[in-house]
Protein backbone atom coordinates (compact mmCIF):
# COMPACT_ATOMS: atom_id res chain seq x y z
CA UNK A 1 0.00 0.00 0.00
CA UNK A 2 1.68 3.35 0.42
CA UNK A 3 0.77 6.56 1.89
CA UNK A 4 -1.52 9.01 0.21
CA UNK A 5 -0.52 12.65 0.30
CA UNK A 6 -3.28 13.69 2.69
CA UNK A 7 -0.87 14.36 5.55
CA UNK A 8 0.12 17.91 4.57
CA UNK A 9 -2.20 19.67 7.02
CA UNK A 10 -1.01 17.81 10.11
CA UNK A 11 2.41 18.38 11.69
CA UNK A 12 2.82 15.28 13.86
CA UNK A 13 1.53 11.72 13.69
CA UNK A 14 1.51 9.02 16.34
CA UNK A 15 3.26 5.73 15.74
CA UNK A 16 -0.13 4.02 15.47
CA UNK A 17 -1.22 6.44 12.72
CA UNK A 18 1.99 5.86 10.76
CA UNK A 19 1.70 2.09 11.23
CA UNK A 20 -1.85 2.23 9.81
CA UNK A 21 -0.71 4.33 6.84
CA UNK A 22 1.71 1.62 5.77
CA UNK A 23 -0.13 -1.44 7.08
CA UNK A 24 2.80 -2.45 9.30
CA UNK A 25 3.11 -3.12 13.02
CA UNK A 26 4.30 -0.44 15.40
CA UNK A 27 7.15 -2.78 16.34
CA UNK A 28 8.27 -2.72 12.69
CA UNK A 29 8.48 1.07 12.79
CA UNK A 30 10.44 1.00 16.05
CA UNK A 31 12.82 -1.54 14.54
CA UNK A 32 13.29 0.50 11.35
CA UNK A 33 13.98 3.55 13.52
CA UNK A 34 16.91 1.67 15.07
CA UNK A 35 18.16 0.43 11.69
CA UNK A 36 17.87 3.68 9.68
CA UNK A 37 19.13 6.97 11.02
CA UNK A 38 16.87 9.01 8.73
CA UNK A 39 13.80 8.07 10.80
CA UNK A 40 13.96 10.30 13.85
CA UNK A 41 10.53 10.84 15.40
CA UNK A 42 10.28 13.33 18.23
CA UNK A 43 9.88 11.60 21.58
CA UNK A 44 8.22 12.91 24.72
CA UNK A 45 9.71 12.40 28.19
CA UNK A 46 7.58 9.25 28.45
CA UNK A 47 8.92 7.94 25.12
CA UNK A 48 5.81 8.61 23.03
CA UNK A 49 6.84 9.01 19.39
CA UNK A 50 5.58 11.77 17.12
CA UNK A 51 6.46 11.48 13.45
CA UNK A 52 7.00 14.56 11.29
CA UNK A 53 6.36 14.62 7.55
CA UNK A 54 10.06 14.00 6.83
CA UNK A 55 9.97 10.90 9.06
CA UNK A 56 6.93 9.63 7.15
CA UNK A 57 8.74 10.20 3.85
CA UNK A 58 11.70 8.19 5.19
CA UNK A 59 9.35 5.39 6.25
CA UNK A 60 7.73 5.50 2.79
CA UNK A 61 11.13 5.05 1.15
CA UNK A 62 12.13 2.17 3.41
CA UNK A 63 8.71 0.56 2.93
CA UNK A 64 9.18 0.83 -0.84
CA UNK A 65 12.60 -0.83 -0.73
CA UNK A 66 11.84 -3.54 1.83
CA UNK A 67 8.17 -4.39 1.34
CA UNK A 68 7.63 -3.59 -2.34
CA UNK A 69 11.07 -4.27 -3.85
CA UNK A 70 11.80 -7.17 -1.47
CA UNK A 71 15.19 -5.90 -0.34
CA UNK A 72 16.80 -6.84 2.95
CA UNK A 73 17.33 -4.12 5.51
CA UNK A 74 21.07 -4.22 4.79
CA UNK A 75 20.36 -3.94 1.06
CA UNK A 76 17.99 -1.04 1.60
CA UNK A 77 20.52 0.74 3.82
CA UNK A 78 23.22 0.30 1.16
CA UNK A 79 20.88 1.47 -1.61
CA UNK A 80 20.07 4.63 0.33
CA UNK A 81 23.75 5.21 0.98
CA UNK A 82 24.81 4.68 -2.64
CA UNK A 83 21.91 6.10 -4.62
CA UNK A 84 19.40 7.91 -2.44
CA UNK A 85 18.15 10.50 -4.96
CA UNK A 86 17.40 7.97 -7.70
CA UNK A 87 15.70 5.70 -5.18
CA UNK A 88 13.54 8.59 -3.96
CA UNK A 89 12.52 9.42 -7.53
CA UNK A 90 11.66 5.78 -8.29
CA UNK A 91 9.61 5.47 -5.11
CA UNK A 92 7.76 8.71 -5.91
CA UNK A 93 6.95 7.48 -9.41
CA UNK A 94 5.67 4.13 -8.12
CA UNK A 95 3.56 5.86 -5.46
CA UNK A 96 2.07 8.29 -7.99
CA UNK A 97 1.25 5.44 -10.38
CA UNK A 98 -0.54 3.63 -7.54
CA UNK A 99 -2.56 6.77 -6.82
CA UNK A 100 -3.50 7.05 -10.50
CA UNK A 101 -4.52 3.39 -10.55
CA UNK A 102 -6.75 3.93 -7.49
CA UNK A 103 -8.32 6.98 -9.14
CA UNK A 104 -8.99 5.02 -12.34
CA UNK A 105 -10.55 2.15 -10.39
CA UNK A 106 -12.76 4.64 -8.56
CA UNK A 107 -13.82 6.14 -11.89
CA UNK A 108 -14.61 2.72 -13.33
CA UNK A 109 -16.71 1.88 -10.27
CA UNK A 110 -18.54 5.21 -10.60
CA UNK A 111 -19.26 4.53 -14.28
CA UNK A 112 -20.47 1.02 -13.41
CA UNK A 113 -22.97 2.58 -11.01
CA UNK A 114 -24.24 4.88 -13.75
CA UNK A 115 -24.34 2.21 -16.45
CA UNK A 116 -24.22 -1.25 -14.82
CA UNK A 117 -24.77 -3.10 -18.10
CA UNK A 118 -21.80 -1.38 -19.74
CA UNK A 119 -23.89 -0.02 -22.58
Amino acid sequence: MGLKKNTDQKLYFSISEVAQMFHVNESTLRFWEKEFDNIRPRKTAKGTRFYKQEDIEAVRLIYYLVKEKGMTLAGARQRLKDNKETTIKQADIVNRLKQIKEELIDLREAFDLIDPAGE
